[in-house]
């Protein structure tokens, strides 16, 4: 009987390396839309639409052309410059979408690098020790792992176009005709022009970036020597405040969206609605405006120092400088003057701060220093409530022979909003173990922070705390005597202000005496806590000089 001549259901095996030069080919292919990517990849998470990757990177062109004039030795070193280059490229990009992202600005080769651990930091104290060493490993190996990548990608296409090169010059050739023709008549597709050199304006940036920070050090090293009051004679500084308790309270990412963006703004304006209600009955009278601050979305030090030292201190280089000088700042000249003793709550500081010298503070209270036994509200180390509450036990509440100048900096509305502490009564409030049943029935940070609307809606409601907790404190603890300057440092993160915010925080004068808010009416700005849309709006570094200016100080300019 004779079998069936039918088919086997198995195949039969085939032959060793046959699936080779389909496996090749799929490397080649991920190799080109690897390079490609890299090659066209924004470093703008606004710019990140697929329009973009579909243009025809110049670059591609050039390296091509580079790899194909080359003997094999030189093109394979030439392989891994460029592979490296295009790696470095593309991590530098990653890092501009971050810091756009949170910073409003790309990232500074020379100067960002600290800014990392505080990144690190921020997300242990907001996600946990574990989640923040695995996203720093797993930063670390992404930084390593994409130079290494994009060098085997770029030798793997160096070999093809090398082992092809007739065909291959003929196509870099057309592909340079078409790129050239693209160019010069502007063609498009998708709402993008096809002709990029994308990656070749990225990396001029990049070095234009650092040139720039390079020539700025020496140029602000001068400009902080010049001083409208260097010389001013302390008997001369502030006659008008003489006698007056003079806080400075910084209120945490405090800024123009928290006031007008629609999501945030209906619960914080009605905040500052009911407060200016509940001063007025105080007796206590407010003006306010707005101030443009030098940084967005984090670096609050930036506008601190801004403030006080009527400098433009926007990056790290410059808050250097001006922290290891000898600048004047607001706050030391009222220690200047003998007439005050001054005075720092810091709640946010964690670890040696040698910036108090540059403040000029008598004393400093840090984080450790306030007697707080409650928990953190992620990266906050206290409520508001009680920062002020031990502000008034240890300094403000105390008999004295002088009155006080107190800076205040407030952290309960730090990102990530979550968990958010409550009001208690103010003789509740003890050593903050009254917190620890609020902070565990609060929002968990990761669910705010991988949701927009809710981190806006959070961040509103933060800044409703802090503003109510000021004027509470106020209220309760405020005298004749009392002048209280609160302001935002700056604007929240794009994810919560949005790409195109600006970077106006409000800024407050109370007092219950007419003398002081009528010394400043020539500034227009608007009675009571909200500012008006149009309120004058003045570069942070400008208050300084209005300040000393309105109440009496007499100008002795010093020149660098």
């Amino acid at each position: 009987m004779r079998r069936s001549s039918s088919p086997s259901a198995f195949p039969a095996p085939r032959p060793a390396g046959h699936d080779r030069p389909v496996l090749r080919r799929s490397l080649t292919a991920l190799a080109t839309v690897f390079v490609l990517a890299a090659l066209l990849l924004p470093n703008t998470f606004g710019a990140m639409e697929p329009n973009r990757f579909t243009q025809i990177p110049g670059e591609a062109i050039v390296g091509a052309a580079i790899l194909l004039s080359l003997p094999r030795r030189a093109r394979r070193v030439a392989a891994v410059l460029l592979g490296t280059a295009l790696g470095v490229l593309t991590v530098l990009n990653a890092l501009d979408l971050g810091f756009g992202e949170y910073l409003g600005r790309g990232f500074n080769l020379v100067l960002d690098w600290a800014l990392l651990e505080d990144a690190r930091s921020f997300v242990a104290d907001s996600m946990g020790g574990t989640v923040a060493a695995l996203a720093a490993v797993g930063a670390v190996a992404l930084a390593l792992l994409l130079p290494v990548l994009t060098v085997l990608a770029v030798r793997r296409l160096g070999e093809v176009l090398a082992a092809h090169r007739d065909r291959s010059t003929r196509g870099v050739l057309i592909a340079g005709t078409v790129w050239i023709t693209c160019s010069v008549l502007g063609l498009q597709a998708f709402g993008m022009p096809l002709a990029t050199g994308r990656a070749a304006h990225a990396f001029q940036a990049q070095t234009e970036r650092v040139r720039d920070t390079i020539r700025d050090e020496a140029a602000f090293a001068r400009q902080s020597r010049t001083d409208a009051f260097g010389g001013t004679p302390p008997d001369q500084l502030m006659p008008d405040l003489r006698g007056k308790d003079v806080i400075f309270a910084f209120i945490e990412s405090y800024g123009r969206s928290a006031i007008e963006d629609p999501i945030m703004s209906p619960g914080v304006n009605q905040t500052l609605e009911a407060s200016t209600q509940a001063l007025a009955s105080a007796g206590y009278r407010a003006k306010s405006g707005w101030l443009t601050s030098p940084t967005y979305g984090a670096g609050s030090w930036l506008g601190h120092s801004t403030f006080i030292s009527g400098l433009w201190v926007d990056n790290q280089q410059r808050y250097t400088t001006v922290t290891s000088g000898d600048h004047r700042t607001l706050t030391k000249m009222f220690g200047e003057t003998g007439a005050w003793d001054t005075v720092g709550v810091m709640p946010g500081v964690q670890k040696a701060w040698p910036e108090a010298r540059f403040h000029g503070l008598d004393t400093v209270y840090n984080a450790f220093q306030l007697g707080y036994q409650g928990p953190k509200f992620a990266w906050s180390t206290m409520p508001d409530q009680y920062a002020l509450e031990a502000f008034q036990r240890l300094e403000h509440g105390r008999k004295r022979d002088k009155p006080l100048m107190a800076e205040i900096i407030l952290t309960s509305s730090h990102q990530p909003w979550a968990p958010i502490p409550r009001m208690v009564g103010w003789d509740e409030v003890g050593d903050g173990s009254v917190f620890r049943a609020i902070q565990k029935e609060g929002e968990k940070p990761a669910d705010i922070v991988a949701d927009e609307t809710r981190s806006r809606e959070e961040y509103g409601k933060t800044i409703e705390y802090s503003v109510t907790c000021l004027t509470e404190w106020l209220e309760r603890y405020g005298t004749d005597d009392t002048v209280l300057v609160f302001l935002g440092d700056h604007q929240p993160i794009s994810r919560v202000s949005g790409t195109k915010a600006s970077r106006d925080v409000p800024v407050t004068i109370v007092a219950r005496d007419p003398k002081v808010l009528d010394a400043v009416s020539e500034w227009e700005w608007t009675d009571g806590l909200r500012p008006e849309h149009d309120a004058p709006v003045w570069r942070m570094s400008a208050f300084r000089d209005r300040f000393l200016t309105a109440y009496g100080s007499t100008p002795h300019p010093t020149k660098g």
